[in-house]
């Protein structure tokens, strides 16, 4: 199943190569996604949960970890609705024009998308105005995106 999602990404990910989409925080040594957290946990057990080697799945650049099999088969079919909005970039930043990793502990789930911030004040800011911050981060996203790139 795995192997049709990187054949849908462009060709399977090359970590050893340091074959990494930029606009996904993604280690750079590893190739791993989200520091290896499963992505769909967040939304089912509402926690963050390290996904295990044995159930990776490469997709958009980056290698993905998955907790059980069941929660790959669910980023296969729709790996929009699980990966992090802005690429895990925290949004707060974002919303500044700047592109500042998140961290997997560091989360909320807004309006069904996965958010991670660089710290738990960033996390209590959007917290209190989510609307503003998502408002403003889409204005800002082209051009963020556009700079990681680079």
């Amino acid at each position: 199943m795995c192997l049709l999602v990187v054949l849908a990404a462009g060709g399977p990910p090359n970590p050893a190569a340091g074959a990494t989409n930029d606009r996904i925080v993604t280690e750079p040594l590893s190739g791993l996604a989200i520091s290896g957290y499963d992505p769909v946990a967040y939304f089912t057990e509402a926690r963050a949960v390290a996904g295990l080697p044995s159930l990776e799945c490469g997709y958009a650049g980056t290698v993905w970890r998955f907790h059980n099999a069941g929660n790959r088969a669910a980023f296969i079919r729709d790996p929009d609705v699980y990966m992090p909005h802005y690429g895990g970039y925290d949004p707060v930043a974002v919303a500044r024009g700047a592109s500042v990793p998140g961290h997997p502990q560091v989360w909320l789930v807004v309006d069904q998308r996965l958010y991670f911030f660089y710290d738990t004040k960033a996390r209590a800011d959007f917290a209190a105005d989510p609307a503003r911050y998502v408002r403003v981060a889409e204005e800002r996203w082209p051009q963020v995106r556009e700079q990681l790139a680079r």
